[in-house]
């Protein structure tokens, strides 16, 4: 039988080394598009189509009024709560597979290309739709340009 050390008697640097990477990774998705209190919840697919932005965020067993939709600093804020049933006593649970409290996830507008008053919602079957219309200027469609070959 192999008799293993605990990691600071293995590596005393080992340690603040997994620590300093626990913390780099907490923060590296600061800036990147969702930015969420729960990672887990509220699963969000962000696409464009015919010159809509969407955003379509499964929420599973949140109500339509537990939800909150809100633009704010140029950025698109879902949040709400989700609520354990209460009927239910809490050592009555053998085991609880489903999250709940509170969940906000942030997802950063192009400012100069949406239209911010005509954003609208939808809620069916577990699904928050938003879409967000792109102003008139950008909907003229690119142009190719032609490479040339010499």
């Amino acid at each position: 039988m192999i008799r293993r050390l605990p990691a600071v008697q293995r590596g005393p640097f080992l340690l603040e080394s997994n620590l300093s990477r626990l913390v780099n990774e907490a923060f590296s998705d600061f800036h990147r598009v969702g930015l969420d209190v729960s990672a887990n919840f509220g699963r969000t697919d962000v696409y464009e189509k015919d010159q809509v932005l969407m955003f379509e965020t499964e929420l599973p067993g949140v109500k339509k009024d537990e939800i909150a939709i809100k633009v704010e600093d140029d950025q698109l804020v879902i949040s709400g709560e989700v609520k354990r049933n209460e009927e239910i006593d809490r050592e009555s649970y053998f085991r609880v597979g489903r999250r709940y409290g509170r969940f906000q996830r942030c997802f950063p507008l192009p400012a100069d290309l949406i239209q911010k008053d005509g954003i609208k919602a939808r809620f069916e079957d577990g699904i928050l739709t938003v879409t967000a219309p792109m102003k008139e200027s950008i909907k003229e469609k690119a142009k190719p340009i032609e490479i040339a070959v010499e």
